[in-house]
C-alpha cells in the first residue's frame, strides 16, 4: 500500500517551479547582435587604450596625481559622511546579497533558475577578468604612492581597475539585462549608470583609487554585460542538468520507479465465473465471514443451455392443472 510523505520545503520550491514547466513568452534572451559586437569591440579597444595610456605614463597619469594633491575628501567634507555609506552599493558582498534576493524572487515567480544562473555567471567573469587585471598590473593606490608623477605599475598593487566600480556596473546591470519589457530595460540601464557612475566617484572621493582606476572600471564592468549573450547556451544547458539531476535526487528519495507491465495470469476453469456475472478477484478478498452470514446466492438463469424442443415448465405449461387442450396443428 502506497503511503503519501510529507514534502519539505525543496520538494515545495521545485513544485512551484513545476507548475508551469516553459518560460514565460514575453521574457526574451538577448542575442549577440552585430550592434551588440560592435559595442563590445568599441568597449575592449577603450579598455586596451586606457591600460596602455597608464603605462606609458601619459596625462592621464598626471590628471591622476592631480586629482589626488585636490583631495576632495578635504574640499567636500560635509558630505564625507553619506559618500561612506554610498560607496557600499559597489561593494561585492552587500550588492550580490541584495541582488541575489531580487532575482530569486523572480526565479520563484517566472519558474526558471535562468536569473540566478546568469547572476553567478557575471560575477563569475567578474572575478577572474577584473582579479586577474588586478594581479598583473599590481598597482598601488594614492594612499601608497612611492614616486609623484609614476604610474605606480608593478609594485604588487591591486587597485586598477577599480573593483567596486566594475561591481556596480555588472551587479546593478544585471537588472536591465534580465528586464522583461524594453521600457523596463531603458529605466534599468539608465539607473545602474547613475548608480555605477556614484560609486566610482565616491572612491576618487575618498582617495582609494586613481580616476583612470574607475574609467577602467567602469570600461571592465561594461565588457562583462556585453559579453552574457555569449553565455546563455551554457546557462540554458545548466538549468537542464540542474532540473535533470532535481528530478534523479526526487525519485532515489521517494523510491518511484516505472510500473512494471502487469503479467496476466491464468485463472483455472473451476474458479471462472459463470457468463453475466462479475468475476471475484484474488488478489484481493473480502473479509472471511460465517457460512449463515453469508447472504445467498441466487444464479441468474438456468445454467443448462435452451433446447428447441424443450418447454419450459409453470402454471401455464402443458403440464400445469389448467392448461388447455393442444391446438392440433395442421397446414391448412
Amino acid at each position: 500500500m502506497r503511503t503519501e510523505q510529507n514534502l519539505t520545503r525543496l520538494d515545495r520550491v521545485f513544485a512551484r517551479l513545476d507548475r508551469e514547466p516553459e518560460r514565460p513568452a514575453h521574457i526574451d534572451v538577448p542575442r549577440m547582435s552585430r550592434h551588440r559586437v560592435a559595442l563590445f569591440s568599441a568597449t575592449l579597444a577603450f579598455y586596451l587604450a586606457i591600460v596602455w595610456l597608464v603605462v606609458i605614463t601619459s596625462w592621464l597619469v598626471r590628471l591622476d596625481w592631480q586629482v589626488m594633491f585636490f583631495r576632495p575628501y578635504q574640499q567636500w567634507s560635509e558630505i564625507h559622511w553619506f559618500v561612506d555609506y554610498y560607496v557600499v552599493l559597489g561593494q561585492r558582498g552587500p550588492t550580490a546579497v541584495m541582488i541575489c534576493a531580487w532575482l530569486g524572487w523572480r526565479s520563484w515567480r517566472q519558474h526558471t533558475l535562468r536569473p540566478l544562473l546568469t547572476l553567478g555567471a557575471s560575477l563569475l567573469l567578474l572575478n577572474i577578468t577584473v582579479g586577474a587585471a588586478k594581479i598583473g598590473m599590481g598597482r598601488l593606490g594614492p594612499h601608497y604612492a612611492t614616486t609623484i608623477g609614476s604610474n605606480e605599475m608593478g609594485l604588487g598593487g591591486d587597485i586598477f581597475p577599480s573593483g567596486h566600480t566594475a561591481n556596480a556596473v555588472v551587479t546593478w546591470g544585471i537588472l536591465a539585462y534580465l528586464a522583461s519589457t524594453p521600457r523596463a530595460r531603458r529605466w534599468l540601464s539608465a539607473l545602474s549608470a547613475v548608480t555605477s557612475l556614484g560609486v566610482g566617484l565616491a572612491t576618487v572621493y575618498l582617495g582609494t583609487h586613481w580616476l583612470s582606476d574607475v574609467v577602467l572600471g567602469w570600461a571592465a564592468g561594461l565588457l562583462i554585460l556585453l559579453a552574457l549573450p555569449w553565455c546563455e547556451p551554457l546557462i540554458a544547458r545548466t538549468e537542464a542538468w540542474i532540473f535533470t539531476l532535481r528530478d534523479r535526487w526526487r525519485a532515489r528519495r521517494t523510491g518511484t520507479a516505472p510500473a512494471p507491465t502487469p503479467v496476466p495470469v491464468a485463472v483455472p476453469l473451476k474458479q471462472r465465473a459463470p457468463a453475466g456475472r462479475r468475476p471475484v478477484p484474488l488478489s484481493s478478498p473480502g473479509p472471511h465471514t460465517a457460512r449463515s452470514d453469508r447472504a445467498p446466492v441466487t444464479p441468474v438463469g438456468s445454467r443448462r443451455p435452451p433446447h428447441a424442443d424443450r418447454l419450459a415448465h409453470g402454471p401455464n405449461t402443458p403440464h400445469g392443472p389448467n392448461t388447455p387442450a393442444a391446438r392440433p396443428l395442421s397446414g391448412g
